[in-house]
Order: C-alpha cells, then structure tokens, then sequence
C-alpha cells in the first residue's frame, strides 16, 4: 500500500483529499504547515508528497528545496497542489523542483487517479 503526506493547511482541503485518497486504497499522513511537513517526511518516508505552495510557514520553493535537498526523499515524488492559474502552476511547479502539479479545486472524481498518475509502479506490481 502506498503512503501519501499531504501537506495543506486548509483544514476542509485536508480532509476532501485524505478521504478521496483512502476511499482509492492509500494510506494517508497529514501535515498543516512546512515545518510538520518536513519532520512528517523525514519519519515517514511517503511514496508521493502532495505540496500546498502556499503554507504558512514556509514557501512552496523552500520546501521542495529541503525535500529534495534530503538523501532520503531526494526520489519521492513532490507534486504542487495549487489555486494558481493553469499556466503560471506548471511553471512554478517546474521552476521550484516539483514532479507535476494539480490544480485547485481538485475533482472528486479525478483526483485519486491524477495522483496515482505520480505514483511509479514498484516490482511485482502492474
């Protein structure tokens, strides 16, 4: 089973994609700014992040720095989750160092299969 942190501090935001992502099968951390994030990740060793570029804290650019910065979650997908029109999101997301981005307000309907789009089969699975 795959894990995902989420990192979001909009609590309603949260909550929509830990269910839509747990009802596809995955297991599911939580983070509500940067600094949790970070320790949450280091701990955890997710398979994917999912990155709210506008955190509190910290900076969508800073925590994809330290991310992928880390000897441990150098490989782990980061994907931008972000309200930031089409073409300005892709941009940034590759300018910061993200995998990808997806756009809010997520679909309900789409979202657990765009994000398993980021997730690379492992050996012995198809």
């Amino acid at each position: 089973m795959k894990t995902i942190l989420i990192m979001e501090d909009n609590a309603h935001q949260s909550r929509l994609m830990r269910r839509l992502l747990e009802h596809a099968g995955y297991t599911v951390l939580e983070a509500a700014d940067g600094e949790s994030g970070l320790r949450t990740a280091m701990a955890a060793v997710p398979d994917l992040i999912l990155l709210d570029m506008g955190l509190p804290d910290l900076d969508g650019q800073t925590v994809v720095g330290l991310l992928k910065g880390s000897t441990l979650l150098s490989q782990t997908p980061v994907v931008a989750v972000t309200a930031w029109p089409e073409d300005y999101a892709a941009a940034m997301a590759t300018a910061y160092g993200c995998d990808g981005y997806l756009s809010k307000p997520i679909s309900a309907h789409l979202f657990a299969e765009q994000v398993g789009a980021y997730l690379a089969p492992t050996a012995g699975e198809s």
